[in-house]
């Protein structure tokens, strides 16, 4: 019988996932696994909310700024990586923590990852060609037509997975989804997931307070110094490519915080689209006492 516990907490962004997690590391001698793919890069602190000085010291953190933005890093490479930190942390407490939004990654770490066919080269390279020729929405529209049980939860801002979707399902001939939630791996902890969530109009108003903030706290001039670097995937996400577009005179600023602030908000439906799915899920509110969470995990635990 397992005796350690992934507690795996999920839930749309800024919804408060990090406060809670720090709050239950504390209570139970544990450290935290950031599951955030955005937060992995050096060069992105604030267009990603990555937990500040003061929270990172307030419990032990992994996976927070590790690689640079031009580095090769996959959800297979985080699976791996993850794996083999949680058999360390596991060897001192019997308890660990996991946080973030990116569904695929806690997805890739508490069941593993599914398998898919090969794909031929050239059907990668032609996709990338109509993006860069056409842009998103073309291939957006062929992900919808081709799958679409998977447009419906995918992050369909981006590129990759839109790409690496339409690769599969070029390649076999089957949609990607029919692909999704295979058999899972045996793995040497017992997960807990705990879901973080508010009414809609909630969820809106934090994520519009947290933009303003990361505006005052400097994310143009972070934008601006990653813009020569424009071009690399990890950037080509909510909160730099917007600003991109006002740097390249294509909006005004006002307009490209309109729009992060209307992509996050798409984004965090998404999210809530993709947890919602998984029965084993446990939601709470974000009001929630954390001594009743406390309680809750308590009640799973095996004696």
């Amino acid at each position: 019988m397992q005796t350690n516990y992934l507690l795996n907490i999920v839930g749309p962004t800024a919804i408060g996932k990090t406060t809670l997690a720090i709050e239950l590391a504390q209570k139970f001698d544990a450290e935290i696994i950031s599951a955030d793919s955005r937060q992995f890069f050096k060069e992105m602190r604030i267009g990603t909310a990555v937990p500040s000085e003061e929270e990172l010291q307030a419990a032990k953190h992994h996976f927070i700024q590790h690689i640079s933005i031009a580095d090769r890093y996959n959800v297979g490479d985080f699976e791996s990586d993850a794996i083999q930190k949680l058999e360390k942390l596991f060897q001192s407490s019997d308890f660990a923590i996991m946080v973030g939004g990116s569904g695929l990654y806690t997805k890739s770490v508490l069941q593993g990852l599914d398998y898919f066919p090969e794909v031929p080269p050239e059907i990668r390279e032609n996709l990338n060609f109509n993006f860069k020729k056409e842009g998103l929405i073309p291939l957006q529209e062929k992900l919808k037509k081709m799958d679409p049980e998977y447009y419906k939860i995918a992050d369909i801002e981006n590129p990759q997975r839109i790409i690496r979707a339409l690769e599969v399902s070029i390649a076999s001939g089957k949609s990607y989804s029919s692909y999704l939630n295979q058999p899972r791996k045996q793995r040497n902890f017992n997960p807990i997931s705990i879901g973080i969530s508010a009414e809609r109009e909630m969820i809106y108003q934090r994520i519009n307070r947290r933009v303003d903030l990361m505006m005052e706290e400097g994310l143009l001039q972070e934008a601006e110094s990653l813009y020569p670097k424009r071009t690399l995937n990890a950037l080509n996400t909510v909160g730099y490519k917007e600003l991109f577009c006002f740097l390249d005179g294509e909006i005004s600023l006002e307009a490209a915080v309109d729009e992060i602030k209307k992509n996050t908000r798409r984004f965090a439906k998404r999210q809530l689209t993709w947890f919602r799915k998984d029965p084993e899920i446990h939601w709470f509110d974000f009001k929630t006492p954390v001594e009743k969470i406390e309680e809750f995990i308590k009640s799973k635990i095996l004696i």
